[in-house]
């Protein structure tokens, strides 16, 4: 649709009611049918806006369901007409690996962009995506309920600006393959002439690029072991299909048991019923398939490298959703192994994925193979609306040109806050900075574009030269509670939403006076691939301090997956643990840190009340629910800023020490005083040791691990060895202990 056409709809408010109402249905419903036949002819899709009143675009859309008729259709929506298939919110995520002729998308009900996108690809080609508006011109103002997930305390609508609808609407006003229907004015629908197009028919294949993938996947297994394959794919393109095909043709080769891991067990659902479809007489189960003898199992990430379980083959699907090191540590473990992404799409981006993970398999894996998987299957290729999805939603974005930003360094990058008005309208600089936050993080999705643009109190800064975008942060202004409650918080009587590091401070570590001060948080912070490693996040960072700090905020702080590179890198501006979470992500494996540094005198008094809380919790805290934290990693979280080698030690200790180092003493015996000099030592950012025995003593003397599970972590035989071990850092630790004094 053209501006001028935008334009004429914006005249219409609301929605007409009688003759005119019956009218439009009539008129409405002729356009349907002719977006229908276009659809499939071309076996594209056509998306069709129904913008108007909530209650006649339901009706509307239920007419056109029954009369084109458009079956099987699934509405996204909080009130749907009686007997139809409908599921509510993040609730339609179900939808995920299936397929409709049709799904009516109730804005009315929230426009949540995850959704959005997600429902999207399960219409299949010849037929409709049917979104319900408000009018357009009234649509950015509207009170959406999708709105709550990124509203904070207090909850108002008018916390959450229009920006992210401002931007759909100039967007569908422009798209090709979008019909708007504005009540009570005309639709215009172009003259479309399309060629029938054939559908690939090859030895049940629905492609010839899905072919190459099932053969390519069972390459895994008959080849050379250390030889994987990876499948990347956008939507739609059978990536998924092709992993359950292959899995049923090495089942029924004699193959006993292949093992699914993805983010979420709903993401292999395809999968699964793709191999499912292939094996007469299976037996199946949410999350697994048996078959005579041989079986498909899904395992979550972190639950395959806690518990290692063996399989004839892994099969990772959506794998740029989990982490990076997560990925390493399966492709280390598990010989014959492939893994599929999805480039642009909900679960994650391929593009990050091929960034961080191809070095990797070269160094690791160096006969890996990469197979793309381009021509569609569920629709024909250029679909309009895989077109206006990737536009809406940036499933495309890009980060600059590696050749654009080559010569960046700090001394030639400007530091800006964008205005988000501004952003919102300048396309070139929201897709390359939204799109170094999609590589840079694996987790990105959709929703996060409308926290970009709408989010209460969220600021937007980045780094440039010569106008491309080399580096980027996300900050969300936090806490400045009043007393009431500030203590609220600290009782477990309110949890506001949207304010993380407040929150934690008062309800977790008992600092109610963390949730009076302003914090500003990082959400998310991001350096161009191309040119990291130079400088420019920690000027980031800098930069981002000293304009907080001269807003008046009282601390500075971020939450991430606990990692010895991060933790090092927020470090440098000393940005410093004060808690580490109890539970380990799902997808991820690692557990969440919490840093800050203060700006202000009031604030380094909570910092300074938070880092003693840590350093006297943390080590108990290792003996139990954080028994799994990986030691090395804990002995680096040990380490102080502050520590000197003036903390005592009792002299009996010395001499028990001494006597285990040099075998006179038993482990028993001796542990006590070996406890009281690792908490001297591990405290030390050098104490003389190196990784591997500092994470020794902490596995050992603090998390009280098994010896056979200390034998696993040194990769040595079993107890005896673990001991030696032991006994030889004992031995090095006395001198160390020589400087320490007596107590």
């Amino acid at each position: 649709m053209s501006e001028d056409g935008l334009a004429g709809f914006f005249a219409a408010e609301t929605a007409p009611t009688g003759e005119a109402a019956l009218w439009c249905f009539d008129e409405v419903r002729q356009l349907a049918s002719r977006l229908r036949e276009q659809a499939r002819t071309s076996r594209q899709r056509r998306l069709l806006v129904l913008a108007g009143d909530a209650d006649w675009g339901r009706a509307l859309a239920d007419d056109l369901c029954r009369t084109l008729p458009l079956s099987p259709a699934s509405w996204v929506s909080a009130h749907s007409p009686d007997g139809a298939d409908f599921l509510a919110g993040r609730q339609a995520l179900a939808l995920l690996g299936q397929e409709r002729t049709a799904v009516i998308f109730d804005a009315h009900s929230g426009f949540d962009p995850d959704v959005f996108g997600a429902v999207s690809g399960t219409v299949v080609g010849g037929g409709l995506l049917i979104l319900l508006t408000p009018p357009l011109a009234q649509w950015p103002d509207f009170a959406d309920p999708a709105a709550a997930r990124i509203r904070t305390a207090p909850p108002t609508f008018a916390d959450v600006s229009g920006r992210f609808l401002q931007r759909l609407v100039r967007l569908l006003a422009t798209a090709e393959g979008v019909t708007v229907a504005q009540a009570g004015l005309l639709p215009v629908l172009a003259t479309e002439t399309a060629p029938a197009v054939p559908v690939f028919d090859g030895d049940g294949f629905r492609s010839a690029d899905q072919q190459t993938a099932v053969a390519a996947l069972e390459h895994v297994i008959h080849g050379h072991r250390r030889r994987p394959v990876v499948l990347v794919a956008d939507r739609g393109r059978g990536k998924s299909a092709a992993l359950g095909i292959a899995a049923a043709r090495l089942l029924r080769e004699g193959l006993k048991r292949i093992v699914v891991t993805a983010p979420r067990v709903d993401a292999v659902t395809a999968l699964f019923a793709q191999a499912a479809g292939l094996l007469p007489g299976v037996h199946q189960r949410r999350g697994r398939l048996q078959w005579h003898e041989a079986s498909i199992e899904f395992h979550p990430p972190d639950e395959l490298l806690l518990t290692p379980v063996s399989a004839n083959l892994l099969l990772v699907d959506e794998a740029a959703a989990i982490p990076t090191p997560l990925l390493i540590r399966l492709l280390e473990r598990h010989s014959r192994i492939a893994f599929a992404t999805t480039v642009h799409g909900y679960e994650g981006t391929g593009r990050g994925f091929a960034v961080r993970f191809r070095h990797t398999l070269d160094a690791l894996t160096p006969g890996w193979r990469e197979v793309r998987l381009q021509t569609p299957i569920r629709w024909a290729a250029d679909d309009p609306v895989e077109r206006f999805v990737f536009r809406a939603l940036l499933l495309d974005a890009s980060a600059a040109a590696d050749d654009d930003v080559a010569d960046a360094v700090p001394a030639r990058c400007e530091f800006v806050r964008f205005d988000r008005d501004s952003l919102a309208a300048d396309e070139q600089s929201l897709s390359q900075l939204f799109g170094l936050l999609v590589q840079a993080h694996y987790r990105t999705r959709p929703n996060d574009l409308r926290n970009l643009l709408d989010g209460p109190g969220l600021r937007v800064y980045a780094l440039r030269q010569r106008g491309q975008i080399v580096a980027t942060a996300l900050v969300a202004a936090e806490g400045g509670f009043d007393a009431d409650m500030a203590q609220a918080i600290a009782t477990g009587k309110r949890r506001p939403r949207g304010h993380l590091i407040p929150q934690s401070l008062a309800a977790h570590l008992g600092l109610s006076d963390g949730a009076r001060l302003r914090c500003a948080r990082i959400m998310r912070i991001a350096v161009h691939p191309a040119v990291q490693r130079r400088g420019l996040g920690v000027l980031l960072l800098q930069r981002i301090r000293r304009q907080v700090a001269g807003d008046g905020f009282d601390l500075l702080g971020a939450s991430f997956g606990a990692s010895e590179e991060l933790l090092v890198f927020w470090a440098q501006e000393n940005l410093l643990p004060v808690r580490l979470g109890f539970s380990r992500d799902h997808a991820s494996g690692t557990y969440s840190v919490m840093v800050l540094r203060a700006l202000s005198k009031k604030g380094a008094e909570v910092h300074a009340a938070a880092r003693a809380r840590f350093f006297a919790d943390f080590p108990q805290q290792l003996a139990d629910p954080l028994r799994e934290l990986d030691p090395q990693l804990a002995a680096l979280l040990l380490c102080r800023d502050d520590a000197v080698l003036d903390m005592s030690l009792h002299p009996w200790d010395k001499r028990e020490i001494g006597a285990f180092a040099e075998g006179a003493r038993s482990f028993e015996d001796a542990l006590a005083s070996l406890y009281r000099l690792a908490r001297c030592v591990l405290v030390i950012p050098d104490g003389g040791l190196d990784a591997r025995a500092r994470g020794l003593l902490v596995a050992k003397l603090l998390q009280k691990r098994r010896w056979d599970a200390l034998a696993v972590l040194l990769d040595v035989p079993g107890r005896a060895a673990v001991l030696a071990c032991l006994r030889r850092v004992a031995g090095s630790l006395l001198k160390t202990a020589g400087q320490l004094r007596d107590g």
